[in-house]
This record gives structure tokens, C-alpha cells and sequence, in this order.
């Protein structure tokens, strides 16, 4: 269980990124976290890790509290950021010198993470290229077996078969005791894994429901003129008319774009929090 009450931060000289933030997460699920550039996504992951320290507010992971570096929270925790550092090792020098610090470290799903990767495993880690060394950090995270696995951009750097490699291991990987966080702005390259859906805007989450919660609520519908903007939540205009996004009041089954979701849930927070205030 991830837990932050009240958090308020704000870099040096600059005005508050969060104020009052509120968001729990529970076991076994893989969480979508999106947002606008310079929303804080990626600086509300590193307080989760304990890499930042919030001014005001409680956050624990697990029971512990991030700040304060415990081994055993350590050890739960594995954060591939979207820009990293990689050293000079190979593959194996890189698993003989990190892998003990993991006590659940998976040798054998390691070995066949790179093999689906295609990684070379005697090569050093400073001369593979920046997709490469992303897919290796990726196998590493998954064998670690933590139970709180942070991904920030995953996909960028990955070609479109390493992007499907991806998803499979991942879902994969997932069980009822492991806690994954993405963010990301590719949503269209995880949208089949992510549930609950997580939005972060001017400094508060407006936004967290599971998918199921989402499909029961909303309605997504194409049609051939430009709707009534008063009637709808929101639209977009595509190819043969318009993506609308509403209220599904006829029980409807859609299929769910987390694109237009997004957009509908930034530009009308107060109609999209009273539909899900409702009870189904």
C-alpha cells in the first residue's frame, strides 16, 4: 500500500508544485499516471522513492517512510527513470555487483528477459545504445521481483517488436503483491496494461478509477456531425466525424481511449468528478 496525505512540495525559488496532494495505491496493480509536461509527474515518483522530500504531508510505502532510506524499503523498490545512468560493467559485472542487494532477485527470468531482448549479455552496458540499455534496465526491474516496480517513460528508446516484448513481460510479471507506477505520455503503447488511471493536474491527482469503473461510467461514440459542446464531456474531431466522450447512461459498452479520456477529464474536472461521485 502507497499512501500520501497532504503532501506539499515545491522546489527552491519556485512556486509549489503540489499543495494537499492526496493518493493511495493498493497492491497488485499497474498504475497509469499521466499528466501535462511540467505537472510533476516524475518529481511525485521520486518522493515515492524517497529521492525528494515533500515540505509538509505524510507518504509511506509499505509501511516505511521513504525519507528516511531503510534498507528493507530499498529493497522493495526498483525506479528506472527516464533519464539514467548506466555504468561501465557488463551485463553480468552489472548482476554480480546489484542483483544481492534484491533478496528475491530472479536469475532465471533475468537470463530470459535478455534473451527475449536480444541483449548481449558480454557487452559493456556503456556501449549498447539508448533503447538497449533501456530494455536491459527493464529486465533487471522485472527479475528484481520488488514489490514496487517505478517506470518513468518506459517506452521511449524502444522499437515497435521491443515495445510488444514489453507489455508481455510485464503483464507477465505482475502479480497480487507487486505494485507498478507509469508514467508516461505514450499511453497508446501500455493503454491495454495500465488500470487504475491516474491524473495529475496543477498540483492535485483529479483523477484515479480503474478501467472498470471508467467503462461503466463513460460512453465513447462516433459520430458524423459536430456534437452540442454543452451536451458532451468531450469531443475530438477524426476521420468520417467525431470521437464523444459522455455519460453512459444506457449501460453501453465502449471501448476506452485513454487519450480522449484524458483530454475529457482536463478540460471538464467538475462535470467528470460529480459523474464519478455517483454510485453505479
Amino acid at each position: 500500500m502507497i499512501t500520501l496525505q497532504n503532501l506539499s512540495f515545491a522546489y527552491k525559488n519556485k512556486p509549489p508544485l503540489f499543495g494537499q496532494l492526496n493518493l493511495t495505491m493498493s497492491d497488485g496493480n499497474i498504475y497509469g499516471l499521466l499528466g501535462k509536461n511540467g505537472a510533476g509527474k516524475t518529481t511525485l515518483l521520486k518522493i515515492i522513492c524517497g529521492l525528494l522530500f515533500p515540505q509538509q504531508g505524510d507518504c509511506t510505502i509499505f509501511g516505511f517512510r521513504p525519507e528516511k532510506r531503510a534498507v528493507r524499503m530499498l529493497q522493495e523498490i526498483y525506479f528506472i527513470a527516464e533519464e539514467f545512468y548506466t555504468p561501465a560493467l557488463t551485463i553480468k559485472e552489472y548482476l554480480h555487483l546489484y542483483a544481492p542487494f534484491y533478496p528475491r532477485f530472479d536469475q532465471r527470468a533475468f537470463n530470459s528477459y535478455i534473451t527475449t531482448f536480444e541483449l548481449p549479455e558480454n557487452e559493456t552496458l556503456t556501449a549498447l545504445s539508448y533503447g538497449q540499455k533501456k530494455k536491459f534496465l527493464i529486465a533487471f526491474g522485472l527479475a528484481t521481483n520488488s514489490r514496487l516496480l517505478i517506470l518513468d517513460e518506459p517506452t521511449n528508446g524502444l522499437d515497435i517488436p521491443s515495445k510488444s516484448q514489453f507489455r508481455k513481460l510485464l503483464a507477465g510479471a505482475i502479480d497480487q503483491n507487486r505494485t507498478v507506477i507509469i508514467s508516461t505520455h505514450q499511453v497508446r503503447d501500455i493503454g491495454n496494461l495500465i488500470d487504475p488511471i491516474v491524473i495529475l493536474d496543477e498540483g492535485q491527482i483529479i483523477f484515479n478509477q480503474t478501467v472498470e469503473s471508467i467503462s461503466q461510467k463513460l460512453s465513447v461514440s462516433l459520430e458524423k456531425t459536430a456534437p452540442d459542446e454543452k451536451n458532451v464531456l468531450y469531443s475530438e474531431k477524426t476521420l468520417g466525424g467525431y470521437v464523444v466522450i459522455n455519460e453512459n447512461r444506457r449501460a453501453a459498452d465502449s471501448n476506452l481511449d485513454i487519450e480522449l479520456l484524458f483530454n475529457a477529464v482536463i478540460n471538464n474536472q467538475q462535470r467528470m468528478s460529480a459523474i464519478f461521485a455517483q454510485e453505479v
